[in-house]
C-alpha cells in the first residue's frame, strides 16, 4: 500500500524494497492496486521508470516489462516522449485476476460482486437449458456422482465447495456454449478466489443450497429447459444473498459458504 505521495506526480510512492526474483509479479499487483483504488485518476501520469525502480528496488527493464503488462490489462496507455498515463474503467479488463482481485478489495458496497452475481446466474442458466437438451445419459450420470458428493460432504465444507464447484462447471460443459462457458468460469473461478465472494453461511443455508442442485439436476434430467433455467438462474442469485448478508443465528457463523 502507499506510503507517502510524490507532489510532482500526486503518484503513491511504495516503502522501498529489496529485489526479489518475484518482485515483477508484485510490482504489478501493487501499480494495478493504487490504480483501482482510485488514488490515481483518469489521464493521470504514472512516475518515470526511474522513480519506480528505485521504490521498488528493481531495474528499469523490470519495471518496464511490468508497465507493459499493466498496459495488457487495459488500466494505462504507454505514449512515447508523453509518459505513462492512466486509462478511464470503461477500458479495464474487468475479466483479470488481479484487476478483479482488486475491485472486489477496494469495493466496500459489495457492487462489483452484485455485478458479477447477475452475469453469472444469466450465463449459467442459459447453460443449464443447453444442458437440458443437450445432456446424455453418461453425462447424467457424471452429474449427479457431483450431486451425490454434496449430499455427503454436506458436513465436509472444502468437500462441499468443491463438489459444488465440479456440478457447475459440469453443467457449462455439457451446454456446448464454449464462449459463455470461457466467460462464466472465469467469473466463477476469480470469485471462488475471493474471501468476500465465499463468505459465511449457516448450515441451513448449505441444506438450502443442495435442494437448489436437486431442483437443476431434475430439470436437466426431466429435459426441462424452461425449468433448468429458472432454477438455475434463481439459485445463483439466491445462494449469493445468502453469503452476502449476515445469518441472524450467531451459532451457525462460520461455516464457509456454498455456490
Amino acid at each position: 500500500m502507499p506510503s507517502d505521495a510524490r507532489p510532482e506526480t500526486g503518484f503513491p510512492l511504495f516503502d522501498k524494497r529489496e529485489p526479489s526474483p518475484t518482485l515483477g509479479i508484485a510490482v504489478v499487483d501493487a501499480i494495478v492496486d493504487v490504480i483501482v483504488s482510485g488514488a490515481v485518476q483518469p489521464g493521470d501520469l504514472l512516475p518515470p521508470e526511474g522513480m519506480l525502480a528505485e521504490r521498488f528496488g528493481v531495474s528499469r527493464t523490470v519495471i518496464r516489462e511490468s508497465v507493459k503488462r499493466i498496459e495488457e490489462k487495459g488500466l494505462v496507455t504507454i505514449a512515447r516522449g508523453r509518459g505513462t498515463s492512466v486509462r478511464p474503467t470503461s477500458s479495464w479488463n474487468i475479466l483479470d485476476q488481479v484487476v478483479l482481485t482488486s475491485l472486489i478489495k477496494h469495493d466496500d458496497s459489495l457492487g462489483v460482486l452484485d455485478e458479477l452475481s447477475v452475469v453469472r446466474a444469466q450465463l449459467e442458466s442459459v447453460m443449464a437449458a443447453d444442458a437440458a437438451v443437450r445432456r446424455s445419459d453418461l453425462q447424467l450420470k457424471e452429474l449427479e456422482g457431483h450431486l451425490q458428493r454434496m449430499r455427503d460432504s454436506s458436513h465436509d465444507d472444502e468437500a462441499f465447495r468443491d463438489a459444488d464447484a465440479a456440478f457447475h462447471v459440469a453443467v457449462m460443459s455439457f451446454s456446448g456454449n464454449r464462449l459463455a462457458e470461457s466467460i462464466a468460469r472465469t467469473l466463477f473461478e476469480r470469485a471462488r478466489a475471493n474471501d468476500r465472494f465465499r463468505g459465511v453461511d449457516s448450515r441451513e443455508s448449505i441444506r438450502t443450497t443442495l435442494a437448489e442442485h436437486e431442483a437443476v439436476f431434475a430439470a436437466i434430467t426431466a429435459g426441462s429447459a424452461d425449468e433448468a433455467h429458472e432454477n438455475m438462474n434463481r439459485h445463483i442469485l439466491d445462494a449469493w444473498q445468502r453469503r452476502r448478508i449476515p445469518t441472524s443465528a450467531p451459532s451457525d457463523r462460520g461455516t464457509p459458504a456454498a455456490d
